[in-house]
């Protein structure tokens, strides 16, 4: 660790301890959008040596080491046949840790992820940020598109489904209505502005109180495409960088919330550091809403 300037990059330790793991998954291969989300693992981590661990504004220091496991060797493979390495690696991580967070690759990631959180999917409660609703058909197989609509399929009650950050003109009429007829609830965009996203994650825990463990997939495209050009699927107009901020630390802070998972980040897209470091923040923030547990 330097002396001058602690980072998060310090408080990594390859294959543990730590109460808290970092998997990478870094899985191209099923994506709407070809582009390269496969190196987003390797740009995060090096994006967190120059994230400090002292928040200025609580005056907080993070100090808890964090269980580096590596990435999950699933470059080049389909979503299908990368759903058992991901699955089985988030299972023993989630066993032995009390957050895992995960990091893509693609938003496919997401569906073997949940089946790794060691209860029954009826179970598992799914919180997304994300300005898609992820509910392309499943004809052709799992895809970064799809995984709501293959974890809807696979037996996640609808009930259990929380989805905010939907953005305007970026979906069907029938994936909304497909997600309301599953019993499944969706905040958009301008909800998040007019509403605040602390009171939308209050709601969204409350109505996930039932469930056992909760898994929340952060699709960094719901972040307005002018703060984060790294996404494809990134829009003008998404949710404000901030907020996505905000709503990292207050889901990290719920005890129930044992996997999260940073998807669809293409370095390959943003030439500047902005997109790596923002990914890299979101690090920083899971980890101080973390701490928070042991406070509360």
């Amino acid at each position: 660790m330097s002396a001058e300037w602690p980072s998060i990059a310090d408080l990594l330790v390859p294959g543990g301890p730590g109460e808290v793991a970092l998997l990478g998954a870094p899985m191209e291969a099923g994506s709407v959008t070809p582009g390269r989300c496969d190196l987003a693992p390797e740009a995060v981590r090096k994006a967190l040596k120059r994230i400090s661990s002292y928040d200025v504004e609580t005056r907080e220091v993070l100090t808890a080491p964090v269980a580096d496991l590596g990435d999950v060797p699933v470059t080049g493979l389909s979503p299908a046949d990368g759903f058992a390495p991901i699955r089985d690696a988030v299972g023993g991580a989630a066993a032995t840790h009390g957050l895992t967070l995960l990091i893509g690759g693609n938003n496919a990631v997401t569906r073997p992820a949940a089946h790794g959180l060691g209860v029954p999917l009826a179970q598992v409660g799914l919180i997304t940020l994300d300005a898609h609703f992820d509910m392309r058909d499943t004809n052709d197989g799992p895809l970064n598109g799809n995984p709501v609509r293959c974890l809807l399929e696979d037996g996640l009650d609808g009930s259990n489904l929380v989805q905010i950050g939907l953005a305007p003109f970026a979906n069907t009429v029938k994936m909304h209505l497909d997600v309301l007829e599953a019993g499944g609830t969706v905040y958009t965009a301008a909800d998040v502005r007019t509403r605040g996203i602390a009171r939308l994650i209050e709601t969204a825990l409350g109505q996930l109180d039932h469930c056992e463990r909760i898994i929340v997939d952060f699709d960094i495209d719901v972040i307005d495409r002018g703060q984060f050009p790294g996404a494809p699927g990134a829009r003008p107009g998404g949710m404000h960088v901030t907020d996505f901020f905000t709503a990292a630390r207050l889901l990290a802070a719920e005890p129930k919330v044992r996997l999260v998972d940073l998807t669809e980040f293409d370095p390959s897209l943003d030439p500047s550091d902005l997109s790596a470091l923002t990914a890299g923040r979101w690090v920083a923030e899971i980890l101080a809403g973390y701490k928070m547990r042991s406070a509360a």
